[in-house]
């Protein structure tokens, strides 16, 4: 079985609010947050791309994606997958006008934390394409809009729940809010898989 896996959000827990608060309190900027659980920079304060774009560059902002903490269990998880035989690809839509190298910084993350993993993607902005393409099963992410792509293309998808997408975290099939919760739910959809092969 073939899993993909994202990142941010999914395999971390990034606090965006925190570094970009001590960016505009620092510079002494004028913009407001509007929402602390949002998974974008954009949509966190009431500022523009450009203004997103200058602190990840050059205020500090890349700091809350390196140092982002692996979410609790990721990494055993990830293991017990390898252990049973999955394939574990890790897939970012993390782009090179946000991050420079993508894939060197993602890499260097996942390693710092001992993440194993097969394969590593970077700026992958169609991730459903992409596991259709290759014959991956199985989507792990906490876009509402990654996992919805997914399911249309008949990819089993896995919405890593959080703050900002449990609202709407029922339009998705499958999801865990723990990656504990996760770990059973793929090894369910591998049993139901397995069993419809063989019918």
């Amino acid at each position: 079985m073939k899993i993909a896996v994202d990142i941010d959000d999914t395999l971390n827990a990034v606090d965006r609010v925190r570094y970009a608060s001590e960016y505009i309190r620092r510079n002494n900027l004028p913009f407001k947050l509007v929402d602390p659980h949002a998974n974008k920079l954009v949509d966190v304060y009431d500022w523009t791309l450009d203004d997103v774009l200058l602190f990840v560059r050059e205020g500090g902002g890349i700091t809350a994606f390196t140092d982002a903490p692996a979410r609790k269990n990721a990494a055993a998880v990830l293991e017990g997958w390898r252990e049973a035989g999955y394939e574990v690809t890790v897939l970012t839509s993390r782009l090179a006008s946000f991050f420079g190298n993508p894939e060197k910084l993602s890499r260097d993350w996942l390693e710092k934390r001992h993440i194993p993993y097969d394969h590593l993607v970077a700026a992958c902005e169609d991730k459903a394409g992409y596991c259709a393409e290759h014959g991956i099963r199985i989507l792990v992410d906490d876009s509402l809009e990654h996992c919805l792509a997914a399911q249309e293309k008949g990819v089993y998808a896995v919405l890593a729940v959080g703050r900002h997408n449990i609202a709407r975290a029922g339009e998705v099939r499958y999801g865990g809010a723990t990656w504990k919760q996760i770990d059973a739910v793929v090894r369910h959809i591998v049993f139901l898989a397995e069993r419809i092969a063989h019918s």
